[in-house]
């Protein structure tokens, strides 16, 4: 597609404990189009922080598997050695904002000279003039730029986060990864956070990448879905489509657990536990919860293009 940013195909990460290979993210495909939302969906421990780290390296120590192919404006990442990634694409044109923004800080260094890190090694500016960009930077995102002297206990979680995320801003990245921005917060700085992200997605014309637990925070920015489960992406599709007409069994028993308020409907839930990367299902991974399980899932489900885009992994589509 012209407007393609982003195209991650067959990509593998596995890693190994003293229990054994995790395999955290097993064959995920997915694409991001220019100056769209992708919001990657599905319950703890499924592999949506991994794949994070995936795209942009920030691998494990122990990683034991990492390939595939990571297409960025047509470049394929893979092929880079890690300084050249480092140089050209890591901070540069992709960020990446993650969970725990007071454990990305540094406690013992003043704000504004964590900001104005990067752009000094990677864009050689002056130090008085990376500490005004950083300034108006902390402005733009609702903070007073006398913060920019504060240490980060001296703030609160939510400027924190708004601290990190103008931080991923200060390169004028392309494409920005959010590993659940939100989480740990207050409904009120929930909402805050969401704000200031939909301004910078519409007035920056940035790519995201949306890693979320809570079905209804995606809502807000994603245009497309990726619904994660066991290490593998079972359904991706038009946010419009997973949120009103799910295809895969997994999406609508996400669906059916999230409460609405404009209409008056039965909540489900989705009965038993996720099965352990270490040792997945041989078929497929979400057979033993499904209410429409039957012999084939004992194998492999393939990946069911429902157009020539978006694709469910289920048998129950196998022909059409």
């Amino acid at each position: 597609m012209e407007k393609e940013h982003l195209n991650v195909k067959n990509l593998l990460m596995y890693y190994r404990t003293r229990k054994g290979e995790v395999r955290a993210v097993d064959n995920v495909s997915f694409f991001l189009p220019r100056g769209e939302t992708v919001a990657v969906i599905g319950e703890s421990g499924c592999g949506k922080s991994s794949l994070a780290r995936s795209i942009i390296r920030l691998l494990p120590r122990n990683v034991s598997i990492y390939k595939g192919i990571v297409l960025f404006n047509g470049l394929n990442l893979m092929e880079l050695d890690e300084e050249s990634f480092m140089k050209k694409i890591r901070w540069i044109k992709i960020t990446y904002v993650p969970q725990a923004a007071l454990n990305s800080l540094n406690p013992v260094l003043r704000i504004g000279d964590q900001m104005i890190e990067p752009m000094i090694l990677h864009q050689k500016m002056q130090k008085d003039d990376a500490l005004h960009k950083a300034a108006n930077a902390l402005r733009n995102i609702g903070i007073s730029k006398e913060f920019i002297k504060s240490y980060p206990f001296e703030l609160s979680g939510g400027m924190r986060q708004r601290v990190i995320i103008a931080m991923s801003l200060l390169t004028n990245p392309e494409l920005m990864i959010l590993d659940e921005p939100t989480s740990s917060l207050d409904v009120l700085t929930q909402a805050n956070i969401m704000n200031i992200l939909k301004n910078i997605k519409k007035d920056l014309k940035l790519s995201m990448i949306f890693i979320t637990h809570d079905v209804s925070l995606s809502s807000e920015l994603a245009d497309k879905v990726a619904v994660m489960y066991a290490g593998q992406i079972v359904e991706f599709n038009d946010a419009d489509i997973i949120y009103h007409e799910p295809r895969h069994p997994y999406s609508q028993k996400l669906m059916e657990s999230v409460p609405t308020l404009r209409t008056d409907k039965k909540l489900s839930f989705i009965p038993g536990s996720p099965p352990s990367l270490l040792s997945p299902p041989e078929g497929c991974r979400f057979a033993e919860r499904c209410p429409y399980a039957h012999e084939r899932c004992s194998r492999d489900p393939p990946l069911v293009y429902i157009d020539k885009e978006f694709y469910v992994k289920c048998w129950l589509y196998e022909r059409g």
